[in-house]
């Protein structure tokens, strides 16, 4: 049995969503916009709430996202400025039946270096961008609850290298512990200047010269 060539990565291409299925070469009367409609229009849930963090942060940074979401890169974003960003979000009301609110928590957890063009992971486990923003949808009314609004977000920016020197949990953190370390509330207003501080907090601490 033959095997198959080795297979390169493929990196997503944007699409405007009129793009229409085929069958059998023949147009059918569904298309992509459809499907992103059908299968992203519940904004609360976690999976869909992450992604649409991840857009929030970068249009606050000027981040060109003229180009499709690479699910597979380093890190969550790149600004302009050269600063790289991984986003956490939560929320304190969730898609399903609650009890109470939920308790907020981001994972930091380090990871190993995975190249994506060579499907190979390597070194020690580490944080690999600069800065990482905690997205929290903090809006409590469930009736009025709309991820849409930027004005129902609070956002915590920290250094790299703060979490990295922390003595407690290397896994998570939680909002109390972001509090005490003031990494915000920020507004949306004012996100891109505090990751643009957070970067060269997380330079000037690795010895970093830009």
């Amino acid at each position: 049995m033959m095997s198959s060539p080795p297979l390169g990565r493929m990196r997503p291409q944007r699409r405007d969503g009129t793009e229409a299925f085929e069958l059998s070469g023949q147009t059918q009367e569904f298309n992509v916009h459809e499907y992103w409609a059908w299968a992203v229009s519940d904004l609360v849930s976690n999976a869909t709430r992450g992604v649409l963090a991840e857009y929030i942060v970068a249009k606050a940074c000027n981040i060109d996202t003229s180009q499709p979401r690479d699910e597979w890169a380093a890190v969550d974003l790149l600004t302009p400025d050269g600063v790289s960003v991984e986003v956490k979000s939560a929320a304190y009301i969730q898609a399903w039946y609650q009890d109470r609110f939920s308790e907020i928590s981001f994972g930091v957890r380090k990871t190993l270096k995975w190249d994506p063009d060579t499907n190979q992971r390597s070194g020690e486990p580490h944080r690999a961008a600069d800065v990482y923003v905690f997205a929290l949808l903090a809006h409590k009314d469930q009736e009025t609850l709309d991820p849409l609004n930027l004005d129902q977000w609070d956002f915590y920016v920290l250094p790299t290298a703060v979490l990295d020197a922390r003595e407690r949990s290397q896994h998570s953190i939680t909002l109390p512990s972001l509090k005490r370390l003031k990494a915000g509330p920020h507004q949306y207003t004012e996100l891109h200047s505090a990751v643009l501080n957070a970067a060269k907090e997380h330079r000037d601490a690795k010895g970093i010269h830009s």
